[in-house]
């Protein structure tokens, strides 16, 4: 007998929700064989099946939501006598006695169940090095305090106003989330259609309000002159498609330009533990992509070590998986920085949002022929503008710009050849 888990499907990852089986009990699976489809915030798709058998137990429905490393179903072995296990099924006539023994706490008195203390509930958010130290010096039960910083999460003075006796922190919680406005009821007959939001839409909207909570958002803007690398864009796409099967794209170059810059600008590859920063070694570039009804960001690992053709095969690889939910659970985890190209859909620039908990994301817009000043002389120039939107937390307006310039810069006097 083989259990069947609920995958992590990312580092942050704590639970999913089961949307769909692909099989029903009874069903004979193959090994790899797409089993059930999960959503997350950071993925929808399929499972494939740990093993070969008869998918003998489902025990989770569709629509629960469950944590990481849950059993959801169990497959049994098919050889020679086997199908005798399902009938194993059927031996839950044997748990009878078991009911009978549930009717024997009659005898013992209830209330000795009832004064069992509940386990504290876990602080919400995560705890600064700090906070944990204050709580084990002072012997402090840190459910025991409501938190009053960004998501319910305990601060410093939280610690040192609950040791003073000080019920300052009820009233500030109560102001974090007295603001949650009630949606209105619509009028009967009213000219409005309702349907609930599928999981992954919630899971995103759940990820972006938090990202805006835990990070400063700052977005600083550049325009860029792409015409040098338009020119060798135009000069070898036809090649470039006969040669390796796909097109050749704007996104790439950028990436590329995006990764040396990462390597001079380490600040912009890390993140914020508490009052800690994390250095990332690897620079690992999460490339946003389009789903319907929401998107996802699939991470090209060790992205500075790949060429322009390196970083387009993995850019249509990776969003073609993303889109028939072939994504590995490994392929959307462990992302440094992101990049989003809204520019695909016509759009001149944007604001993105952080993707925690990396402190940087680069918006790339269109790159469109215009009318541009050069040698006091008008001439038409291929640009676009790219948005670095940066967590102010850890990273400054001249850092911003410089890491900007640099992949400005980088884009603006390309020379590296692609084929």
């Amino acid at each position: 007998m083989t259990d069947v888990v609920m995958p992590q499907m990312g580092e942050s990852i704590v639970e999913g929700t089961l949307t769909k089986w692909l099989k029903k009990a009874g069903d004979t699976v193959v090994l790899d064989e797409p089993l059930f489809e999960i959503s997350t915030d950071k993925v929808d798709t399929e499972i494939p099946s740990p093993a070969a058998g008869v998918l003998s137990e489902v025990l989770v429905q569709e629509g629960q939501t469950i944590q990481v490393n849950a059993v959801v179903a169990r497959i049994s072995a098919t050889d020679g006598a086997t199908p005798a296990a399902a009938p194993k099924v059927e031996a839950a006539p044997a748990a009878a006695p078991a009911a009978k023994v549930e009717a024997a706490p009659v005898a013992a008195p209830a209330p000795v169940a009832t004064p069992a203390p509940a386990a504290p509930s876990a602080p919400a958010g995560p705890l600064s090095p700090l906070v944990r130290r204050m709580a084990r010096e002072n012997n402090i039960d840190l459910s025991r305090i409501t938190g009053t910083g960004a998501g319910g999460r305990i601060t410093k003075d939280d610690v040192e106003a609950f040791l003073k006796g000080v019920p300052a922190a009820a009233p500030a919680a109560a102001q974090v989330a007295a603001p949650a406005p009630t949606a209105k009821p619509f009028a009967p007959g009213a000219k409005t259609r309702v349907e609930p939001m599928s999981i992954m839409r919630q899971k995103i909207a759940e990820h972006m309000v938090m990202s805006k909570r835990t990070s400063a958002h700052v977005t600083t803007v550049h325009r860029v002159d792409m015409t040098k690398v338009a020119k060798m864009r135009a000069k070898h796409k036809d090649a470039f498609a006969a040669r390796h099967g796909m097109s050749l794209t704007f996104l790439p170059f950028v990436t590329r330009a995006a990764a040396e810059a990462l390597a001079q600008f380490p600040m912009l590859n890390a993140s914020i533990d508490g009052t800690n920063i994390v250095f990332h070694n690897e620079i690992n570039i999460g490339i946003a992509v389009a789903l319907d009804g929401g998107l996802i960001v699939p991470v090209i690992k060790n992205a500075d070590e790949k060429n322009v053709t390196g970083l387009q095969r993995s850019i249509v690889d990776l969003a073609g998986r993303a889109r028939s939910k072939q994504l590995k659970p490994d392929e959307i985890q462990g992302g440094t920085f992101s990049i989003t190209n809204f520019g695909s859909f016509g759009s001149v620039f944007a604001t993105p949002v952080i993707n925690q908990p990396q402190v940087a994301i680069l918006g790339v817009g269109t790159v469109e022929k215009v009318a541009a000043v050069v040698d006091d002389a008008i001439a038409i120039r291929s640009q676009c503008y790219l948005a670095l939107t940066f967590d102010h937390r850890l990273i400054d307006g001249a850092l911003a710009d410089q890491f900007t310039a640099k992949v400005k810069a980088a884009l603006e006097t390309w020379s590296e050849d692609i084929l």
